[in-house]
């Protein structure tokens, strides 16, 4: 009697477990930098519904099982901890932490290991400006060429890797909250309405396949509440 209890006992584990896993619909991938475009290595990321947690590789990429709807804490020393509400469409998650803002910030986030050696000095130079009032740029192409060193503006296009082909487009794909845009939507948008950019020139980029080979420009909007 006892062991077919355990039978069923052992049945039962397996079902749930297995119902669990499948609940998972897809692995999202993501990206967490600070200042806009500085990797964070070794953030953790942790996935609302299973408790999955994750750390951010060198260029501070992550990728977890999670929902179809979800939600993530991103979190690391010295950083301000940020909640990220994951919707269907979103394929990619670019996640930008806030450095807080005491003298010890930079020193600590380097001592920990989420910044590099070699983003040090632009870790820097990024707390002592505090640029985040993207409001002194007067369209959406000042701001991105003003941002982001070797990132070219030819025309309306956004050219991060080397100068624009003959034969084709070399431009990047533009993606406002998490939904693939045309690359007119930088004409409507306003500076002032702009969270965070990341361009994405690494391997990440290929979560979009053949329309993210040319990188990706990924902005999040000010929702309610953003300063």
């Amino acid at each position: 009697m006892n062991k077919k209890l355990l039978i069923l006992a052992t049945f039962a584990f397996v079902f749930f477990i297995t119902i669990g896993l499948s609940a998972q619909d897809r692995v999202l991938y993501g990206k967490v930098t600070t200042f806009d475009s500085i990797p964070l290595i070794s953030a953790n990321v942790k996935v609302q519904s299973t408790k999955q947690t994750v750390l951010t590789d060198s260029l501070g990429n992550f990728s977890v099982f999670c929902n179809a709807e979800d939600k993530l804490e991103v979190s690391a020393e010295a950083f301000y901890t940020q909640k990220v509400k994951l919707t269907s469409n979103i394929k990619f998650a670019a996640i930008n932490l806030k450095l807080k803002s005491d003298k010890k910030s930079v020193e600590h986030a380097i001592g920990y290991g989420h910044i590099s050696a070699n983003d040090k000095s632009n870790a820097v130079e990024n707390f002592v400006l505090k640029d985040k009032d993207y409001s002194r740029y007067s369209n959406m192409y000042d701001l991105i060429r003003g941002r982001f060193a070797g990132v070219q503006v030819v025309g309306t296009e956004i050219i991060i890797h080397g100068e624009k082909s003959f034969q084709g487009s070399s431009a990047a794909l533009i993606v406002v909250d998490g939904v693939i845009s045309d690359a007119d939507i930088l004409n409507t948008m306003s500076p002032n309405t702009v969270k965070s950019i990341n361009v994405i020139k690494d391997g990440t980029s290929a979560i979009y396949g053949s329309r993210g080979a040319n990188g990706v420009i990924m902005i999040e909007t000010k929702k309610g509440g953003d300063n």
